[in-house]
């Protein structure tokens, strides 16, 4: 099976949302389900029917969340330095635009590009593995050609 790169932050963040899921909202579906039979026929039962649905979701996202975990590589960003790795925070500047943008190097999982942390199978992030800072990377994107000088790297 392959293990599942994650920060310490990612980690802890798909633990915390299967703890919230394992102990608020699984035993909230549980009596909505409870409440919902009390009211008669459940073939007609709208309530029923959808605290079911819900409770499917449920059950299926913790099954989900605990996979990754047992799966899990979990990478301390801190520990590491050097060219571009898993975890780096990486500061770049659009080569055509002078725009500035931040992002950190991160799995799969954790992803989100409005907040900076850009996929590590993206093909920005596979373009810059490896790389130092002053190097240019010229990635293709759905957009076109894109070309970025990398600034600064750290791991925080």
């Amino acid at each position: 099976m392959e293990k599942i790169p994650l920060t310490k932050t990612g980690y802890d963040t798909v633990n915390a949302e299967l703890k919230r899921l394992k102990s608020q909202e699984r035993p909230a579906i549980i009596r909505a389900i409870a409440e919902a039979r009390e009211h008669g026929d459940l073939s007609e039962n709208a309530e029923y029917h959808s605290a079911k649905e819900k409770q499917g979701f449920i059950e299926g996202r913790i099954k989900e969340l605990e996979a990754v975990i047992s799966r899990a590589d979990v990478i301390d960003p801190s520990k590491l330095s050097g060219t571009i790795k898993f975890g780096a925070t990486v500061k770049l500047v659009d080569e055509d635009t002078d725009e500035e943008k931040t992002y950190q190097i991160v799995g799969e999982q954790e992803a989100d590009i409005d907040a900076g942390r850009l996929n590590i199978k993206s093909p920005l992030a596979r373009a810059l593995i490896g790389k130092e800072e002053g190097d240019s990377v010229e990635v293709r994107t759905p957009g076109g050609e894109k070309a970025y000088e990398i600034l600064e790297i750290s791991y925080l």
